[in-house]
Protein backbone atom coordinates (compact mmCIF):
# COMPACT_ATOMS: atom_id res chain seq x y z
CA UNK A 1 0.00 0.00 0.00
CA UNK A 2 1.45 3.35 -1.04
CA UNK A 3 1.92 6.09 1.54
CA UNK A 4 -0.99 8.52 1.57
CA UNK A 5 -0.89 12.05 2.99
CA UNK A 6 -3.00 13.23 5.91
CA UNK A 7 -5.56 15.54 4.23
CA UNK A 8 -6.11 17.53 7.43
CA UNK A 9 -2.41 18.39 7.68
CA UNK A 10 -2.12 19.21 3.97
CA UNK A 11 -5.16 21.49 4.30
CA UNK A 12 -3.72 23.61 7.15
CA UNK A 13 -2.81 26.54 4.83
CA UNK A 14 -6.36 26.41 3.40
CA UNK A 15 -7.78 26.47 6.93
CA UNK A 16 -5.69 29.46 7.98
CA UNK A 17 -6.30 31.48 4.80
CA UNK A 18 -10.06 30.80 4.97
CA UNK A 19 -10.24 31.84 8.63
CA UNK A 20 -8.33 35.03 7.87
CA UNK A 21 -10.58 35.86 4.93
CA UNK A 22 -13.80 35.17 6.85
CA UNK A 23 -12.60 37.21 9.85
CA UNK A 24 -11.62 40.15 7.63
CA UNK A 25 -14.94 40.11 5.73
CA UNK A 26 -16.98 39.91 8.94
CA UNK A 27 -14.95 42.67 10.59
CA UNK A 28 -15.72 44.96 7.65
CA UNK A 29 -19.38 43.92 7.71
CA UNK A 30 -19.22 42.40 4.25
CA UNK A 31 -20.20 38.95 5.50
CA UNK A 32 -22.63 37.65 8.12
CA UNK A 33 -21.10 36.18 11.25
CA UNK A 34 -19.42 36.94 14.56
CA UNK A 35 -15.88 36.55 15.87
CA UNK A 36 -14.65 36.77 19.44
CA UNK A 37 -10.87 36.93 19.70
CA UNK A 38 -10.53 34.80 22.85
CA UNK A 39 -12.97 32.21 21.55
CA UNK A 40 -11.30 32.02 18.14
CA UNK A 41 -7.83 31.65 19.65
CA UNK A 42 -9.12 28.92 21.97
CA UNK A 43 -10.60 27.04 19.01
CA UNK A 44 -7.33 27.29 17.09
CA UNK A 45 -5.38 26.10 20.15
CA UNK A 46 -7.71 23.10 20.36
CA UNK A 47 -7.03 22.32 16.71
CA UNK A 48 -3.29 22.48 17.25
CA UNK A 49 -3.55 20.29 20.34
CA UNK A 50 -5.65 17.78 18.44
CA UNK A 51 -2.99 17.51 15.73
CA UNK A 52 -0.28 16.95 18.35
CA UNK A 53 -2.44 14.37 20.14
CA UNK A 54 -2.95 12.53 16.88
CA UNK A 55 0.80 12.33 16.35
CA UNK A 56 1.41 11.13 19.91
CA UNK A 57 -1.48 8.71 20.39
CA UNK A 58 -2.65 7.89 16.88
CA UNK A 59 -0.87 4.54 17.18
CA UNK A 60 -3.68 3.35 19.51
CA UNK A 61 -6.42 3.74 16.91
CA UNK A 62 -4.06 2.61 14.15
CA UNK A 63 -3.21 -0.54 16.09
CA UNK A 64 -6.89 -1.44 16.40
CA UNK A 65 -7.47 -0.70 12.71
CA UNK A 66 -4.59 -2.92 11.59
CA UNK A 67 -5.69 -5.69 13.95
CA UNK A 68 -9.16 -5.68 12.36
CA UNK A 69 -7.56 -5.53 8.91
CA UNK A 70 -5.64 -8.72 9.68
CA UNK A 71 -9.03 -10.51 9.69
CA UNK A 72 -10.23 -8.97 6.39
CA UNK A 73 -12.33 -11.11 4.08
CA UNK A 74 -10.64 -9.82 0.92
CA UNK A 75 -8.10 -7.32 -0.42
CA UNK A 76 -9.54 -4.22 -2.09
CA UNK A 77 -7.14 -2.32 -4.35
CA UNK A 78 -7.09 1.49 -4.30
CA UNK A 79 -8.84 2.39 -7.58
CA UNK A 80 -11.20 5.18 -8.60
CA UNK A 81 -14.23 2.95 -7.99
CA UNK A 82 -13.02 1.61 -4.65
CA UNK A 83 -12.25 5.19 -3.60
CA UNK A 84 -15.83 6.28 -4.37
CA UNK A 85 -17.25 3.22 -2.64
CA UNK A 86 -15.09 3.79 0.43
CA UNK A 87 -16.00 7.48 0.52
CA UNK A 88 -19.71 6.58 0.71
CA UNK A 89 -19.18 3.76 3.22
CA UNK A 90 -16.93 5.94 5.37
CA UNK A 91 -19.51 8.72 5.38
CA UNK A 92 -22.28 6.25 6.31
CA UNK A 93 -20.23 4.96 9.24
CA UNK A 94 -19.28 8.52 10.21
CA UNK A 95 -22.99 9.28 10.60
CA UNK A 96 -23.34 6.45 13.14
CA UNK A 97 -20.08 7.35 14.86
CA UNK A 98 -21.19 10.97 15.18
CA UNK A 99 -24.58 9.86 16.46
CA UNK A 100 -22.85 7.71 19.08
CA UNK A 101 -20.79 10.73 20.14
CA UNK A 102 -24.02 12.49 21.11
CA UNK A 103 -25.91 9.53 22.54
CA UNK A 104 -23.21 7.75 24.60
CA UNK A 105 -21.78 9.63 27.58
CA UNK A 106 -18.27 8.16 27.24
CA UNK A 107 -18.01 9.39 23.65
CA UNK A 108 -19.73 12.69 24.44
CA UNK A 109 -17.05 13.49 27.05
CA UNK A 110 -14.64 13.63 24.10
CA UNK A 111 -16.92 15.27 21.51
CA UNK A 112 -18.31 17.94 23.86
CA UNK A 113 -15.17 19.95 23.06
CA UNK A 114 -16.37 20.62 19.53
CA UNK A 115 -19.69 22.01 20.77
CA UNK A 116 -18.30 24.20 23.54
CA UNK A 117 -18.03 27.42 21.53
CA UNK A 118 -20.94 29.88 21.62
CA UNK A 119 -19.84 31.26 18.26
CA UNK A 120 -20.14 29.72 14.83
CA UNK A 121 -17.41 30.51 12.36
CA UNK A 122 -14.60 28.66 10.60
CA UNK A 123 -12.48 28.55 13.76
CA UNK A 124 -15.24 26.46 15.36
CA UNK A 125 -14.40 23.69 12.88
CA UNK A 126 -10.88 23.65 14.32
CA UNK A 127 -12.12 23.21 17.91
CA UNK A 128 -11.34 19.50 18.09
CA UNK A 129 -10.84 17.16 21.08
CA UNK A 130 -7.45 15.87 22.13
CA UNK A 131 -8.57 12.40 23.23
CA UNK A 132 -10.08 11.01 20.02
CA UNK A 133 -7.48 8.28 19.38
CA UNK A 134 -8.07 6.67 22.80
CA UNK A 135 -11.88 6.69 22.93
CA UNK A 136 -12.41 3.47 21.00
CA UNK A 137 -14.53 5.18 18.34
CA UNK A 138 -12.37 3.49 15.71
CA UNK A 139 -14.39 0.32 16.39
CA UNK A 140 -17.43 1.86 14.65
CA UNK A 141 -15.32 2.17 11.51
CA UNK A 142 -14.10 -1.45 11.76
CA UNK A 143 -16.32 -2.76 8.92
CA UNK A 144 -14.19 -0.81 6.44
CA UNK A 145 -11.03 -2.70 7.36
CA UNK A 146 -12.85 -6.02 7.76
CA UNK A 147 -14.23 -5.71 4.21
CA UNK A 148 -10.68 -5.28 2.90
CA UNK A 149 -9.96 -1.55 2.73
CA UNK A 150 -6.42 -0.84 3.89
CA UNK A 151 -6.27 1.31 7.08
CA UNK A 152 -4.22 3.91 5.18
CA UNK A 153 -7.05 4.21 2.63
CA UNK A 154 -9.59 4.54 5.42
CA UNK A 155 -7.52 7.21 7.19
CA UNK A 156 -7.10 9.15 3.93
CA UNK A 157 -10.81 9.11 3.10
CA UNK A 158 -11.71 9.94 6.71
CA UNK A 159 -9.41 12.94 6.50
CA UNK A 160 -11.13 14.12 3.33
CA UNK A 161 -14.46 13.85 5.16
CA UNK A 162 -13.16 16.15 7.91
CA UNK A 163 -11.73 18.63 5.41
CA UNK A 164 -15.13 18.80 3.71
CA UNK A 165 -16.77 19.63 7.02
CA UNK A 166 -14.55 22.68 7.54
CA UNK A 167 -16.44 24.98 5.16
CA UNK A 168 -19.87 24.23 6.65
CA UNK A 169 -18.92 25.93 9.93
CA UNK A 170 -19.96 29.41 8.88
CA UNK A 171 -22.87 31.84 9.06
CA UNK A 172 -21.66 33.62 5.93
CA UNK A 173 -23.49 31.19 3.63
CA UNK A 174 -27.25 31.18 4.12
CA UNK A 175 -28.69 28.45 1.89
CA UNK A 176 -27.18 26.55 -1.02
CA UNK A 177 -29.16 25.58 -4.16
CA UNK A 178 -32.07 23.29 -3.30
CA UNK A 179 -30.51 20.19 -4.85
CA UNK A 180 -27.34 20.70 -2.79
CA UNK A 181 -29.36 21.12 0.40
CA UNK A 182 -31.23 17.90 -0.43
CA UNK A 183 -28.13 15.74 -0.81
CA UNK A 184 -25.17 17.29 0.98
CA UNK A 185 -24.39 18.60 4.44
CA UNK A 186 -24.36 22.39 4.22
CA UNK A 187 -23.77 25.34 6.56
CA UNK A 188 -27.52 25.59 7.14
CA UNK A 189 -27.80 21.93 8.11
CA UNK A 190 -24.74 22.02 10.33
CA UNK A 191 -25.77 25.23 12.09
CA UNK A 192 -28.74 23.21 13.28
CA UNK A 193 -26.39 20.54 14.63
CA UNK A 194 -24.53 23.13 16.70
CA UNK A 195 -27.70 24.74 18.05
CA UNK A 196 -28.68 24.23 21.68
CA UNK A 197 -32.30 25.12 20.93
CA UNK A 198 -34.58 22.32 22.08
CA UNK A 199 -35.71 21.50 18.54
CA UNK A 200 -32.13 21.24 17.27
CA UNK A 201 -30.73 18.87 19.88
CA UNK A 202 -29.52 15.52 18.48
CA UNK A 203 -30.06 16.42 14.83
CA UNK A 204 -28.12 16.46 11.56
CA UNK A 205 -25.22 14.12 12.32
CA UNK A 206 -24.08 13.97 8.69
CA UNK A 207 -20.51 14.34 7.55
CA UNK A 208 -20.79 14.89 3.79
CA UNK A 209 -24.19 13.48 2.80
CA UNK A 210 -27.28 14.76 4.64
CA UNK A 211 -29.22 11.86 3.10
CA UNK A 212 -28.29 9.69 6.11
CA UNK A 213 -30.18 12.00 8.47
CA UNK A 214 -33.14 12.06 6.10
CA UNK A 215 -33.14 8.26 5.92
CA UNK A 216 -32.79 7.61 9.66
CA UNK A 217 -35.11 10.30 11.01
CA UNK A 218 -32.61 12.74 12.52
CA UNK A 219 -32.92 15.54 9.96
CA UNK A 220 -34.21 18.92 11.17
CA UNK A 221 -34.24 21.97 8.86
CA UNK A 222 -33.00 25.37 9.98
CA UNK A 223 -35.97 27.65 10.67
CA UNK A 224 -35.76 31.42 10.19
CA UNK A 225 -38.12 31.91 13.13
CA UNK A 226 -35.87 29.87 15.42
CA UNK A 227 -32.28 30.70 14.61
CA UNK A 228 -29.68 28.37 16.16
CA UNK A 229 -28.29 29.45 19.52
CA UNK A 230 -24.81 27.95 19.64
CA UNK A 231 -22.98 26.18 22.43
CA UNK A 232 -23.72 23.73 25.22
CA UNK A 233 -26.99 23.59 27.14
CA UNK A 234 -24.84 24.32 30.20
CA UNK A 235 -22.32 26.92 28.92
CA UNK A 236 -18.66 26.22 29.57
CA UNK A 237 -17.55 29.86 30.05
CA UNK A 238 -13.82 29.11 29.80
CA UNK A 239 -11.06 29.91 27.33
CA UNK A 240 -8.51 27.60 28.95
CA UNK A 241 -7.67 24.96 26.30
CA UNK A 242 -6.77 22.35 28.92
CA UNK A 243 -10.11 22.77 30.69
CA UNK A 244 -11.96 22.77 27.38
CA UNK A 245 -10.22 19.49 26.51
CA UNK A 246 -10.85 17.75 29.83
CA UNK A 247 -14.02 19.17 31.39
CA UNK A 248 -16.23 16.50 29.81
CA UNK A 249 -14.24 13.74 31.48
CA UNK A 250 -14.08 15.62 34.77
CA UNK A 251 -17.88 15.90 34.80
CA UNK A 252 -18.20 12.22 33.90
CA UNK A 253 -15.84 11.19 36.72
CA UNK A 254 -17.84 13.30 39.15
CA UNK A 255 -21.05 11.51 38.19
CA UNK A 256 -19.33 8.13 38.64
CA UNK A 257 -18.03 9.25 42.04
CA UNK A 258 -21.57 10.20 43.07
CA UNK A 259 -22.46 6.48 42.90
CA UNK A 260 -19.91 5.76 45.60
CA UNK A 261 -19.31 1.98 45.63
CA UNK A 262 -22.39 1.10 43.58
CA UNK A 263 -20.09 0.15 40.73
CA UNK A 264 -22.82 -1.64 38.80
CA UNK A 265 -24.12 1.80 37.86
CA UNK A 266 -20.90 2.79 36.13
CA UNK A 267 -21.48 0.94 32.83
CA UNK A 268 -24.93 2.55 32.65
CA UNK A 269 -23.43 5.97 33.30
CA UNK A 270 -20.83 5.48 30.58
CA UNK A 271 -23.17 4.07 27.94
CA UNK A 272 -26.33 6.06 28.63
CA UNK A 273 -27.13 9.38 26.91
CA UNK A 274 -25.51 12.49 28.40
CA UNK A 275 -27.49 13.75 31.40
CA UNK A 276 -28.94 10.33 32.27
CA UNK A 277 -29.26 9.47 35.95
CA UNK A 278 -30.28 6.16 37.60
CA UNK A 279 -32.46 8.01 40.12
CA UNK A 280 -34.87 9.06 37.38
CA UNK A 281 -33.91 12.73 37.59
CA UNK A 282 -32.60 12.71 34.05
CA UNK A 283 -31.68 15.81 32.09
CA UNK A 284 -31.12 14.29 28.68
CA UNK A 285 -32.04 15.94 25.39
CA UNK A 286 -35.38 14.12 25.52
CA UNK A 287 -36.23 15.83 28.81
CA UNK A 288 -35.12 19.22 27.47
CA UNK A 289 -37.43 18.83 24.49
CA UNK A 290 -40.32 17.72 26.74
CA UNK A 291 -39.81 20.73 29.02
CA UNK A 292 -39.79 23.06 26.03
CA UNK A 293 -43.01 21.58 24.67
CA UNK A 294 -44.65 21.89 28.07
CA UNK A 295 -43.88 25.60 27.98
CA UNK A 296 -44.69 25.93 24.27
CA UNK A 297 -47.39 23.37 23.42
CA UNK A 298 -48.14 25.17 20.16
CA UNK A 299 -44.77 23.92 18.84
CA UNK A 300 -45.75 20.26 19.14
CA UNK A 301 -45.32 18.54 15.78
CA UNK A 302 -43.06 21.21 14.30
CA UNK A 303 -39.58 20.22 13.02
CA UNK A 304 -37.41 18.70 15.73
CA UNK A 305 -40.29 18.54 18.22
Amino acid sequence: MQTLPDPTLVAIPYFLLSVTYEWWRIRHRKMRGTYDTKDALTSMAMGLGSAVSGLLFGFVAAGIAYWVYSYRIQDIAFTAWSFIGLLILNDFLYYWKHRAMHRVSWFWANHIVHHSSEYYNLTTALRQPWTGPITGLVIIGAPQMWLGFHPAMVAFVGGLNLVYQFWIHTEAIDKCPRWVEAIFNTPSHHRVHHGRNARYLDANYAGILIVWDRLFGTFVPELDRDRPDYGLVTPLKSYNPFWVATHGYVDLIRTLASDSWRLWRWPLRLLAPPGWSPDGKAQTSTEFKAAYLQAHPEECGTPGL
